[in-house]
């Protein structure tokens, strides 16, 4: 049954984890699958629903739930979004004590917004030009490794979607050398070239500080790992025009990875048996508690409070 204690977990700087506001979303998710009658809105709606933590000094922490694993569900790729920063910094670690004297640059491609019915096929169409990219000799001779991301916004004014490319790479200081610097236009026109491009594309280029002061790498990375895209695009007051939206996301990120590796940085991750680990969703930074050594404690979503409850069996 139904005890009186409200679900409240903090994360060590104190910030308290928005389980309420995920699982909300979830379930709006859920209506909506419904409704475009996909088949795993079912699966989707029991998301999180009972969350068991352990219970120590330090706070609780997620020892064990069943996620759906749908790329956009809230509740899923807020979960994602965590375990990503983890294992890049991670990774990112581990890089930086093998190359201490590589320089980080973080790349934004851009392109024109794809239109409704468009965006599954410019989201394979900038991977293969992606791939191209990086085979490019000017790219190749100073990269070390890189991770990409693709985020994707939502622009209900011209009903489209403004599908863009965020990459952190690591290259040998070289690259600042005569004959090996590539500007912004240089990137823009490397790009226009890969992608088979009329026009100029917009393109963004800047040095990645790895200075602790400065925080710029951490921020970089956090940019990469974050959300495919955001809940608030596709979950308005907007009924009629979320449906169209999501139904083209479902198809365009169907079976897509959110993050890709290349270089050092795909082999490092290798390394540390990541990969092993691609669908866990509780462990996401990397901590495993063993139940038998602290104390359990169980909440159970309550739709009548709206919120996730402890369950006393």
């Amino acid at each position: 049954m139904f005890g009186d204690e409200i679900l409240v977990d903090k994360a060590k700087n104190g910030k308290v984890r928005p389980w309420k506001e995920k699982k909300l979303a979830n379930l709006t998710y859920a209506e909506y699958l419904q409704i475009l009658e996909i088949k795993k809105a079912f699966r989707v709606k029991k998301c999180g629903n009972l969350l068991t933590f352990t219970k120590s000094e330090d706070g609780l922490k997620l020892y064990q739930t069943w996620f759906c694993k749908s790329r956009l569900c809230p509740l899923c790729a807020w979960r994602y979004a965590m375990k990503n920063s983890y294992e890049l910094s991670s990774i990112l670690d581990v890089f930086y004590k093998r190359y201490p004297k590589s320089r980080f640059l973080f790349l934004t491609l851009t392109e024109e917004n794809a239109k409704q019915g468009e965006l599954k096929e410019k989201l394979a169409e900038m991977n293969r030009a992606l791939y191209k990219l990086f085979q490019y000799k000017k790219v190749q001779k100073d990269l070390l490794g890189y991770v990409r991301s693709t985020e994707i916004t939502v622009n209900r004014k011209e009903k489209s979607f403004h599908q863009h490319i965020h990459i952190l790479l690591a290259v040998s200081p070289t690259y600042f050398g005569k004959g090996h610097y590539l500007s912004q236009d240089d990137w823009s026109k490397l790009w226009q070239k890969a992608r088979k491009l009329d026009y100029k594309p917009v393109v963004n280029i800047k040095t990645v500080s790895d200075s602790k002061k400065d925080k710029s790498l951490v921020a970089s990375a956090k940019e990469v790992a974050k959300y495919q895209v955001k809940s608030s695009d596709y979950i308005t007051e907007d009924v009629e025009s979320d449906l169209e939206f999501l139904k083209e996301l479902e198809k365009a990120l169907f079976h897509k990875r959110q993050l890709s590796f290349g270089g050092e940085f795909k082999v490092i991750r290798k390394e540390l048996k990541l990969e092993d680990h691609e669908d866990d969703l509780v462990h996401v930074d990397g901590e495993n508690t063993s139940a038998a050594e602290t104390e359990k404690i169980i909440f159970l979503w309550n739709n009548e409070v709206k919120n996730y409850v402890n369950w006393i069996e």
